[in-house]
């Protein structure tokens, strides 16, 4: 890695953590002193907690390839997003504590496994600690690429931090209505941080790109989950994609939205259902009507045969 021999990673990190004194590491602002293991809303002190990591089979096929993507799921999350299928992990300390020293092995260990990448989910309230871990990682031999796996709430300030080092960004892009962010997400301004991140990412990394493997390289990789009578909203994200960010971005709309989390018949009845078929295919027809063509299908030969050396 290019920043680690000229020592800017150093510096990243450096840099990261002083945003933990009053921390400012994501949109929320909370100005907790978490260098002093202080925390608000994210439940996360001075280090970041690790649910689990493991090669994981279930992520787009540029990603997973045939080893896997080896990702590190953090626990706790800077959403409070009441449909979460991964409650127990997003809104609970789930898992250990990881230290630098502790999440760089993991790292090393994906990578010992055969993992094409090292895929980091919901890191938006930990980007301090993964450039802290990272140098020490790099310097032991870390070689893949490493895939940022947010919720798309981040601070434009930690993805700056991020110039360089990530490889490729998998925003999930809600919601564009901040009335529907406010009641189903907990996050009034999500619509606008996921658009000038996404902006953001579009300028660092660009449009997804495959390697002679057909798998990903670099770039964003934006997924959506369509969610019940939500069309026009869906149309909207469908339109900035294409219009304001790349009519080439790499797009995985994804149906397997269930009610989960919070979701009961008597609380948030209004997706308190399955989505259907009609509603899966009329948010692909909208996002090729607003111009968009690159679609994730689950199919490796709709970009380039994946191929096992």
């Amino acid at each position: 890695m290019k920043l680690f021999r000229t020592g800017e990673l150093y510096r990243r990190s450096r840099e990261g953590l002083k945003h933990l004194k009053s921390c400012k590491v994501c949109p929320r602002d909370c100005e907790v002193d978490r260098l002093n293991d202080e925390w608000a809303l994210c439940k996360t002190g001075r280090y970041a907690w690790v649910s689990s990591h493991f090669p994981h089979f279930g992520e787009e096929d540029c990603l997973r390839g045939w080893n896997g993507s080896g990702t590190i799921f953090f626990s706790m999350c800077n959403l409070k997003c009441v449909f979460c299928q991964n409650y127990d992990i997003s809104q609970h300390r789930d898992g250990v504590e990881a230290r630098p020293e502790t999440l760089a092995q993991m790292m090393l260990e994906l990578q010992e496994r055969g993992c094409h990448n090292i895929n980091f989910v919901t890191p938006e309230h930990v980007v301090p600690q993964i450039l802290e871990a990272l140098p020490l990682a790099v310097q032991m031999g870390l070689r893949l690429p490493l895939v940022y796996n947010t919720g798309a709430y981040d601070s434009l300030e930690s993805l700056r931090l991020m110039d360089g080092v990530v490889d490729i960004y998998m925003p999930d892009f809600k919601y564009w209505d901040e009335g529907l962010s406010a009641e189903y997400l907990k996050a009034k301004k999500y619509p606008q941080a996921a658009r000038a991140v996404i902006r953001e990412m579009q300028q660092q990394v660009g449009d997804l790109v495959f390697d002679e493997n057909g798998l990903a390289k670099r770039g964003v990789l934006v997924r959506h989950l369509v969610m019940p009578d939500n069309a026009e909203d869906s149309r909207r994200i469908m339109r900035f994609l294409a219009q304001e960010v790349s009519p080439h971005t790499y797009i995985n709309i994804m149906d397997q939205y269930r009610p989960a989390g919070k979701v009961t018949p008597n609380r948030y009845h209004g997706i308190n259902r399955r989505t259907t078929e009609t509603e899966q295919q009329e948010t692909v027809r909208a996002a090729r009507e607003e111009g968009l063509y690159r679609f994730d299908t689950r199919n490796p030969t709709a970009h380039r045969a994946l191929v096992r050396p």
